[in-house]
């Protein structure tokens, strides 16, 4: 697939503050999105991107928690590594502290709390994921952007601009919580000065980026959904979002061990030892279900997670 030879980090730091009390004792990303833990859906995207080495980036409690959840990736023939992220003092802090394991090369960054959905996301992932040289990020667009980073236009529908939570937005389109970037991403995030909040913005390195003219901007239209699950509103409306698709097609949403089948990272035994491992559970059963299914209908798909 597209994505062998760069690596996944999988942000998953942070207070939760907005999430309080939800959070006071749980990482936010633990927590549940209809049917499964939130950090599952982030971690989908990355897999349907076609990378198998991942470094999920957490607070220095949510680390063996972590671990307990996911392990080493193996069941879904990946590999996950775990580093801590000391005091959230920005999203580009991410790749500072990934420079050891990225060692020199390029990577996606996700935001922990970022749900992707759509048809050809897959094709998307993987052509972002192909691309040698320069950065790639996604445009969404949303109700209220003066919460984003958000997309300015030229008026030939050029982005000549991205800037950070602007009272007066220049757009409706705001720039996702994934990013790809070339082997370059660390040295410029060093060069990065933290803003008024103390953090080091990602869309500081985005803009660099775009100022040397190495930004692609692919444009997330209908049929395509992002969801931030970052407050209790968004955290509701993403459960009742995977809720409706799951029940309406009788099918799975981001559901790593079907995407690793479907991807060729696992065969049909080992799903059928993940089922057998989840017990009496609906998980367990739909997982058993996909294992036996024809070979016909054992493809990559690239829509949303799962989805045939």
């Amino acid at each position: 697939m597209s994505g062998v030879g760069r690596k996944g980090i999988l942000l998953a730091g942070g207070t939760g503050s907005r999430l309080h009390p939800l959070t006071a004792v749980v990482n936010k990303q633990l927590l549940p999105v209809y049917d499964k833990p939130m950090v599952y859906y982030p971690l989908s995207t990355l897999m349907l991107a076609g990378i198998r080495d991942i470094l999920v980036i957490t607070t220095p409690d949510g680390e063996p928690r972590f671990d307990s959840l996911l392990g080493d990736g193996s069941r879904w023939g990946i590999r996950i590594r775990y580093a801590v992220q000391p005091a959230p003092e920005g999203i580009a802090q991410a790749l500072l502290i990934a420079e050891e394991f990225l060692d020199g090369g390029s990577c996606a960054l996700v935001l922990g709390d970022n749900l992707f959905y759509g048809n050809s996301l897959g094709e998307k992932l993987q052509r972002a994921a192909s691309r040698r040289s320069g950065a790639t990020v996604f445009g969404y667009r949303v109700e209220r952007p003066q919460d984003y980073g958000v997309l300015q236009f030229d008026p030939e529908g050029h982005v000549e601009d991205i800037i950070e939570k602007p009272a007066s937005p220049p757009s409706d389109y705001a720039v996702t919580g994934l990013y790809f970037y070339d082997s370059k991403a660390v040295g410029l995030a060093r060069t990065l000065v933290p803003s008024e909040r103390g953090e080091l913005e990602i869309t500081d390195l985005n803009r660099l980026y775009l100022e040397r003219g190495e930004l692609e901007v692919d444009l997330l239209g209908r049929g395509f959904a992002w969801l931030d699950a970052g407050t209790p509103e968004t955290l509701l409306a993403a459960s009742d979002f995977v809720r409706t698709l799951e029940l309406r097609q009788g099918l799975k949403a981001s559901c790593p061990e079907e995407i690793a089948l479907r991807s060729g990272f696992i065969d049909r035994v080992a799903l059928e030892r993940l089922a057998a491992e989840l017990g009496d559970s609906g998980y367990g059963h739909y997982l058993s279900r996909v294992a036996r299914e024809p070979p016909w209908e054992i493809r990559i798909e690239p829509p949303g997670a799962s989805p045939r």
